[in-house]
């Protein structure tokens, strides 16, 4: 339970364990359930691409209590690969995404960062951490520098 009160569903385990061990997806975007009770699954895929990705988290919507849609944070999990500079073949680093656009609505932002614990201490195996405030933060490159420690 995270300090909001937030649940991780077995759900959101179960598809990370099918990206993680089984590689059945590249990536998982997570997020509260309208009661914010809960970190469900939003989706769940096989698509690699990155900017397939990214515009998911960038074009995410929140709806407040009064109804209003605006920006909405998320908590994304990539399955990230990388070829190394020195020649030494490819890597996989199973990276966590805090998405919490500066544009988005206060109180959603309270709530996901209160969440976010509990979905990384759920979620085991996550190697990097990146918490991404506007879209330069989930540029691939940027990512890439991040995950690789500069060695791609």
């Amino acid at each position: 339970m995270s300090q909001s009160g937030a649940s991780v569903s077995q759900e959101c385990i179960n598809a990370f364990n099918d990206l993680k061990l089984a590689k059945k997806s590249k990536f998982i975007i997570f997020k509260l359930s309208d009661n914010n009770r809960e970190i469900v699954v939003e989706e769940a895929s096989t698509d690699g691409d990155w900017e397939v990705f990214r515009e998911k988290l960038v074009n995410a919507q929140h709806v407040s209590k009064t109804g209003a849609v605006g920006k909405g944070p998320r908590y994304a999990v990539y399955d990230f690969e990388y070829q190394l500079a020195s020649g030494e073949g490819s890597r996989n680093k199973i990276t966590f995404i805090a998405w919490s656009p500066d544009d988005a609505g206060v109180m959603a932002k309270m709530v996901y960062a209160s969440s976010k614990d509990a979905l990384k201490r759920a979620l085991n195996g996550i190697a990097t951490e990146i918490q991404a405030n506007d879209q330069d933060d989930i540029e691939y490159d940027t990512v890439l520098k991040t995950v690789s420690k500069g060695l791609a």
